[in-house]
C-alpha cells in the first residue's frame, strides 16, 4: 500500500470505532476482503483522501461523510461503504477470547496432504466434503467404490473448534465470510473446511416438507427418498431431546404463547450436547464432537471404507471427453497440479462454487447458474431489563411457523440463534462510533429474532475471469412483503415478552419503546429506509438451486438422478441440486438427495 491508501484506510476505521488502528483492524480488513474486491479497495483508498480531505476532517464531519455513503441513492456507493463497515466493527468486535475448552477425541480423519504434483487414480471422484459430498463418498465407498473427495479448505478437528470468532471467520468460512451479492444486498456465508457448512452451521435437521417434496415430484416422492431421509436422520442423531432453550429461546416463547403463535422443539443433529455456554460457540465448530457434522459421521465411514479425503485442494476443471466425465483438475498448496482420473464425478462444492466449476469446465448450459435462492435473512433485535447474555446457550432450540405459508406456501420462519459481538456488529446499524460502541455494550441485555424467508426471488452466479464466483440477487416484491410481516411480527413477539427497545438491521437506526400506536411508527419507518441492497442487512446462511434437477433440460442441469444432461458421469449432490428454496434449512435435504442419487450412482458401477 502506498502512504497516502494506508492513511486512508486507517482513518476511515478509526472513524467507525475509536482503537482500530491499534487493534490491528486495518490490516484485518485487508485480510478478510474478497480476492474480487481488493483491486477495487486499493484503487478507492488512492483517491479517498487525497489532500488529507478525508483524515484531516474532525471526528463529525468524517462520521457524517460515512453516513452520506451509507444513505447514498448509488448502490455501488452503500456497498463500499457496508463493505467497510463490516471489514471493521467485525474484527474489532470479534477477536476476544474465550475460556480454552478441552478437546474430548483424537483427530478422527487421516486425510492426505498434497506436497507436490499428484495423480490419483479411482472410481469416483467427490468434489466438496459438506453434506452432500461427505454423504455421497460414504454411500460410494461403502459400496466398494475407490473414493477420493477433493476439499478446497483445510482440514480442522475438535481441538482447533469453538475459539476466537474472528479466526473461525478466517479458517472455517468460504472466503472468510465476507463475499456479498453483487450489489452488496446479501451478505453469502457457507463453510470451507473438511466437512464444510455441516461444521459450523446451528444444527438445525427438519426433513423435506411434504409440501415440498409435492412441489418438486421425482424424485422426492418416492419411497426411496423417504428411506434416504430416515436414513441420514439415524446417522447424523437428529432428535429434539437436546434442546434446553437458551434465554434467547425463552424470551422468544414467551412472547409467541403471549400471543397464541405457534412455537414448537427444533429437530438437530447432535450426541451429548452441552447445551450452555460451548453450545453458543458451535458456529466457530463444535470443541467437543457433538454436532454430527460429517467430519465426525459420513467422512469417518467414507475413510473407514477406503475413502481419500484431500484437503487444500481446489478443483478448477472437470475432465471430459465424448461427452462424459473422466477427472478432475486441482490445484493444492503452494499451486501443486493435482489431477484425478475418474469413472464418474460427483460436484458437491455447494451453490456458489458448482456453477463455476461446470463453467470452466466449458459446460455451459442455459440454466447453468440460473435460479439461485439464498432464504435472505434479516433480523430484529430486543433489549431487555433482566441480562440475556444472547452469545450463549442451545444454538437453536425452538422456532415457530407462525407465518410460514403467508401464499403459496410461501413466508418465514423465527428463529433464534447465538448473537456473538461480530453477529451483531454485522446486522446493527451504525450512526458514529459512540451509538456503535454504546450498542455493543448493551449486548447481554440483547435478544434477536431470525426472519428466515423462503423466497420466491431467484439470482445467478457465473464465473469471474478470474474463476471466482460473481452472484446477482435482489428480492421482488412479493418476498419485501413478507419480510415486512416478518418484522411486524418479530416486533410484536418482543412487545409481548416485555422488551423495552426494538431496533431492527436497518442500515439507519429505526428503533422504538414499545407502547400504543409505535409499533405502526416503527413500521413506516422501516419502509422509509427501505429493504433494497444496502438500506437493511441480509444474510444468506443458505445457498441453494444454482444447478438444479428437473424433469428435463429445458428446465434444469441435471436429472432427477443428479446426472448433468450435458455430460454423462458427471452429477450435482449438493444444494445446487435443488428446484427451488426449500423453505427449510437446507442440510437434511441436502444429505438425502446425496443418498438416495449415490446409491443410484454406486448400484450402476459396481
Amino acid at each position: 500500500m502506498t502512504r497516502r491508501q494506508r492513511r486512508a484506510l486507517d482513518s476511515i476505521c478509526e472513524t467507525f470505532v475509536d482503537g482500530a488502528v491499534d487493534a490491528g483492524v486495518p490490516d484485518a480488513l485487508l485480510d478478510l476482503t474478497p480476492r474480487a474486491d481488493r483491486r477495487p479497495l486499493l484503487a478507492l483508498l488512492a483517491a479517498w483522501d487525497a489532500g488529507g480531505r478525508f483524515s484531516g476532517r474532525p471526528r463529525a464531519e468524517r462520521e457524517a461523510a460515512l453516513r452520506r455513503w451509507r444513505d447514498s441513492a448509488i448502490p455501488a456507493r452503500r456497498r463500499v461503504y457496508h463493505g467497510l463497515r463490516r471489514g471493521t466493527l467485525i474484527p474489532y468486535h470479534a477477536r476476544a477470547k474465550p475460556p480454552t475448552t478441552a478437546a474430548v477425541a483424537e483427530p478422527r480423519l487421516k486425510t492426505f496432504r498434497v506436497s507436490g504434483d499428484t495423480r490419483f487414480s479411482c472410481d469416483v471422484c467427490v468434489v466438496g466434503s459438506g453434506a452432500g459430498g461427505g454423504v455421497a463418498a460414504a454411500v460410494l465407498a461403502e459400496a466398494g467404490l475407490d473414493v477420493v473427495v477433493l476439499e478446497a479448505g483445510g482440514h480442522y478437528e475438535d481441538a482447533d473448534f469453538g475459539g476466537v470468532e474472528l479466526d473461525a471467520y478466517r479458517h472455517l468460512y468460504y472466503e472468510s465470510a465476507a463475499p456479498t451479492t453483487s450489489d452488496g444486498g446479501v451478505g453469502l456465508l457457507a463453510g470451507s473446511c473438511i466437512g464444510g457448512t455441516t461444521v459450523v452451521n446451528y444444527t438445525t435437521s427438519f426433513r423435506t416438507p411434504d409440501a415440498i417434496r409435492e412441489e418438486w415430484g421425482d424424485p422426492f416422492m418416492s419411497s426411496d427418498y423417504g428411506e434416504s431421509l430416515d436414513a441420514v436422520g439415524e446417522r447424523i442423531g437428529v432428535n429434539t431431546d437436546e434442546g434446553s432453550p437458551s434465554s434467547r429461546d425463552e424470551v422468544m416463547a414467551r412472547g409467541l404463547e403471549q400471543l397464541g403463535w405457534h412455537v414448537a422443539a427444533m429437530p438437530r443433529n447432535t450426541r451429548g450436547c452441552e447445551q450452555g455456554a460451548v453450545c453458543g460457540r458451535c458456529g466457530f465448530g463444535c470443541p467437543l464432537g457433538a454436532k454430527q457434522s460429517t467430519l465426525v459421521t459420513w467422512l469417518v465411514d467414507a475413510q473407514a471404507s477406503g475413502a481419500t479425503i484431500v484437503p487444500l485442494t481446489r478443483a478448477t476443471r472437470v475432465l471430459t471427453a465424448g461427452g462424459r466425465a473422466h477427472g478432475v483438475q486441482a490445484v493444492g498448496p503452494a499451486g501443486a497440479a493435482v489431477t484425478v482420473d475418474a469413472r464418474a464425478v460427483v460436484l458437491a462444492a455447494g451453490a456458489l462454487s458448482t456453477p463455476v466449476l461446470l463453467e470452466r469446465s466449458g459446460l455451459r448450459g442455459r440454466h447453468v447458474g440460473k435460479h439461485l435462492h439464498l432464504h435472505p435473512t434479516t433480523g430484529v433485535c430486543g433489549v431487555f431489563g433482566e441480562e440475556i447474555r444472547p452469545w450463549e446457550g442451545t444454538l437453536q432450540a425452538l422456532y415457530s411457523d407462525q407465518h410460514a405459508d403467508l401464499g403459496d406456501g410461501y413466508g418465514l420462519k423465527y428463529e433464534t440463534a447465538p448473537v456473538h459481538p461480530g453477529v451483531l456488529a454485522a446486522f446493527a446499524p451504525w450512526q458514529d462510533a459512540r451509538q456503535s460502541s454504546e450498542l455493543l455494550a448493551r449486548l447481554p441485555h440483547l435478544s434477536g429474532i431470525g426472519l428466515l424467508l423462503r423466497d420466491r426471488s431467484e439470482g445467478e452466479v457465473h464465473a469471474t475471469r478470474a474463476g471466482d464466483s460473481r452472484v446477482r440477487y435482489r428480492l421482488n416484491d412479493a418476498d419485501i412483503a413478507n419480510v415486512r410481516t416478518g418484522l411486524d411480527g418479530a416486533a410484536r413477539i418482543f412487545e409481548a415478552a416485555g422488551a423495552t427497545e426494538i431496533f431492527s438491521s436497518h442500515a439507519q437506526w429505526t428503533a422504538y419503546t414499545p407502547a400504543a400506536g409505535r409499533r405502526e411508527a416503527f413500521l413506516r419507518a422501516a419502509d422509509a429506509a427501505g429493504y433494497g441492497a444496502g438500506r437493511c442487512t441480509f444474510y444468506s446462511f443458505h445457498l441453494m438451486g444454482s444447478a438444479r434437477i428437473g424433469a428435463s433440460p429445458s428446465v434444469s442441469v441435471a436429472r432427477p438422478t443428479g446426472e448433468t444432461w450435458s455430460t454423462r458421469g458427471l452429477y450435482v449432490m449438493d444444494g445446487a441440486s435443488f428446484p427451488s428454496a426449500s423453505g427449510v434449512n437446507p442440510m437434511i435435504t441436502i444429505e438425502a438427495i446425496a443418498h438416495l442419487n449415490a446409491r443410484r450412482l454406486a448400484a450402476e458401477l459396481t
